[in-house]
């Protein structure tokens, strides 16, 4: 297996995001619900078998979110008054989920020095040219030469050919007060903390995010940053005196209707893609491996793959 990445392994959508597994993220479109649930369930194993393979344990960082905007007469969640403590008085209602989250730039190290403990052929600063498909198998171009495979695997995320388009979000970190003892992700619909407890970027607080329709622009803009934090602010007043640390803005793969595209694509038996994940990419990462390893296989996929099928815009 050769694996083509245009710059530096996980350095792009990967590095940029917060790391939370919602998957009972009130904003989740309701057809994602079963897949969230596959992959949020695969991801002790995944976990267990990178550190098989390169010795490094990826641990979790939080296991409770507390989410604001939830209906509290959902059965699926279990409601709570400000248990936090941390809270403003004036924040609104929250609800506790059971859910984790986890440091994608740890991730992201582990998975490279994963991926190099096996056969697999990663190829670094490599752009991929023309495709071209043929009756038994498709040719890559790249700068070094033409690959010839039985199967190409499209998870080029924003920059798939596929129809996706790329929605930046700009976020923060700051480092938490010595006497801020935050060990679980808030979240409400304009901000969210997702608290760094274990590893090399432990007592920091990521905050984010801006949803914007810029297209590939990653500028990183102070005023909004300074608006997420004081959104922050307003939920957490302990993050006033946070020392900010760094801001950043990443591209998300969105679809028309928010769910990712996986499987073949329109006319292509040889073409598979993986991409569209836009604000889960992170969360749905073990569970688009186990599909697509399934499809390759010529095996039934463990989920219904009918919602996420890039056949549904194949007429747009």
């Amino acid at each position: 297996m050769v694996l083509l990445e245009a710059g530096r392994a996980a350095r792009q959508t990967t590095f940029a995001a917060a790391g939370m597994l919602a998957v009972e993220d009130a904003s989740n479109p309701a057809a994602l619900y079963e897949f969230a649930r596959l992959s949020a369930s695969l991801y002790p194993g995944f976990l267990a078998r990178i550190g098989e393979l390169c010795g490094l344990i990826v641990p979790f960082q939080t296991s409770t979110t507390y989410e604001a905007g939830v209906p509290v007469d959902d059965p699926l969640r279990s409601t709570s008054s400000k248990a936090l403590g941390l809270l403003a008085d004036d924040a609104p209602p929250f609800t506790l989920l059971a859910e984790h989250s986890i440091d994608p730039r740890q991730l992201g190290a582990a998975l490279h020095r994963a991926v190099l403990a096996t056969s697999i052929d990663l190829r670094e600063n490599t752009a991929m040219g023309r495709l071209t498909m043929g009756p038994s198998s498709i040719e890559v171009e790249t700068p070094n030469g033409t690959l010839s495979a039985a199967m190409f695997i499209d998870c080029m995320g924003t920059w798939s050919p596929a129809p996706v388009v790329p929605r930046k979000g700009q976020m923060l970190a700051v480092k938490m007060p010595v006497d801020f003892e935050l060990d679980a992700v808030v979240r409400t619909n304009e901000v969210y903390i997702v608290p760094r407890t274990a590893g090399p970027y432990r007592g920091r607080a990521i905050i984010g995010a801006t949803v914007e329709d810029v297209g590939f622009d990653l500028t990183v803009h102070a005023a909004d940053v300074l608006a997420l934090h004081a959104r922050a602010v307003r939920l957490l007043p302990g993050l006033a005196e946070a020392e900010f640390l760094e801001a950043w803005a990443g591209l998300r793969p969105a679809t028309a209707d928010g769910l990712p595209l996986l499987g073949f694509a329109p006319g292509q038996p040889r073409y598979l893609v993986a991409t569209g994940h836009f604000r889960n990419g992170i969360l749905l990462a073990p569970g688009t491996a186990r599909v697509l390893a399934q499809l390759l296989a010529g095996e039934a996929p463990a989920i219904n793959l009918a919602a996420f099928s890039p056949m549904r815009f194949a007429s747009v």
